[in-house]
């Protein structure tokens, strides 16, 4: 009988701890980010903190993380989109509207950089990065003055060009050369964009994403579309790049966390925004990123020299070309897909 109590007790104990009675289950969250976005550290450092387990994935753009969020099963606790993007999942109705008495720490953020014109409440969005873009080059591969757009029509330099591989970014570039806002609904002026850019492509090395960078610093090409934080890092790995916003103008971007509508650790998402903007976590990051530039107040001054110091980073807004946000299109981005495609399949 004894022993019949004993096993007894020991399937209740087991039992127990199975269904979590006795032990502690490790929570877990699912953050949905950019490729190479983060210090894997401080990952490690969030979970050791909290105990709570991240599971980590990543994208490439903005529109591969759409397609995730809306044709797939997957689901995350903490997505980081870009600006016009965000204005598309709000108003999709796809974001939670964030509980800031849960996030104290957003009274580190920049105040210029709080209610921006896409989440103009700040509702669902806490900023993450931000930056530029432009053309990185090879000071001692291009001859010519590099101070506009049009350097990357220029034939002396066929072959040594990439472009990157994205709708919004490519035809962008068009529009601004052309002199034209990067959120034209005007379909003539999206007309001589496109004509322009099928015109281009014999001179173009090849339209990539973060690969291109490699391409660049290795001296395989000389000319690159580029965002200011990739930029800065290819700068360090090869002295003889530089970096330029163009004078017809260019994008600034915003990237920020948000929650998504299905996740599933509300909780714990908050806990890793809130985590994400500690000042000594935004300086470890911006270190490990390089040349991203950080929303939180002070971190410029944690940073080593040649990022504090570096125009890449931290550019003279006041100064600076003409820089424009995107936005999001609704229905006319179908007008960009239909272009980006003709794009894509004219020869080369």
């Amino acid at each position: 009988m004894k022993k019949l109590i004993l096993l007894m007790s020991l399937l209740i104990s087991v039992t127990l701890t199975a269904c979590g009675g006795e032990s502690k289950a490790t929570e877990e969250i699912s953050v949905y980010n950019w490729g190479e976005y983060i210090d894997p550290e401080i990952l490690k450092d969030f979970e050791k903190e909290t105990g709570i387990k991240v599971n980590y994935s990543t994208y490439a753009s903005n529109e591969d993380l759409y397609i995730k969020m809306t044709q797939s099963q997957d689901q995350y606790d903490v997505i980081v989109p870009s600006d016009y993007m965000i204005e598309k999942l709000i108003k999709e109705d796809l974001l939670q509207e964030v509980n800031y008495e849960n996030i104290p720490n957003f009274q580190n953020v920049e105040d210029r950089l709080k209610n921006p014109t896409f989440d103009p409440e700040n509702k669902y969005s806490v900023p993450y990065f931000w930056g530029t873009v432009g053309i990185v080059y090879n000071k001692k591969a291009v001859t010519d003055p590099v101070n506009s757009w049009d350097i990357l029509w220029n034939e002396k330099y066929a072959n040594q060009i990439i472009m990157y591989n994205s709708q919004r970014d490519t035809i962008g570039v068009a529009l601004k050369k052309l002199g034209y806002s990067l959120n034209s609904t005007n379909e003539k002026e999206l007309q001589e964009a496109k004509d322009l850019l099928i015109a281009q492509k014999p001179l173009v090395y090849a339209y990539l994403d973060d690969d291109g960078r490699d391409v660049v610093v290795q001296g395989d090409a000389n000319l690159s579309v580029m965002y200011s934080g990739d930029a800065l890092l290819m700068i360090k790995q090869n002295e003889d790049l530089d970096y330029v916003i163009p004078k017809e103008g260019s994008n600034i971007w915003y990237d920020s966390m948000v929650i998504p509508k299905n996740a599933r650790n509300v909780s714990g998402a908050e806990k890793f925004i809130n985590y994400m903007l500690e000042k000594e976590v935004q300086a470890k990051n911006v270190n490990y990123c390089v040349g991203y530039t950080s929303p939180v107040k002070g971190v410029k001054e944690l940073l080593p020299d040649e990022i504090k110091n570096s125009k890449v980073a931290y550019p003279d807004l006041t100064n600076a070309p003409e820089l424009e946000a995107f936005k999001d299109l609704g229905e006319f981005i179908k007008v960009y897909d239909r272009i980006w495609t003709e794009i894509n399949a004219s020869n080369l």
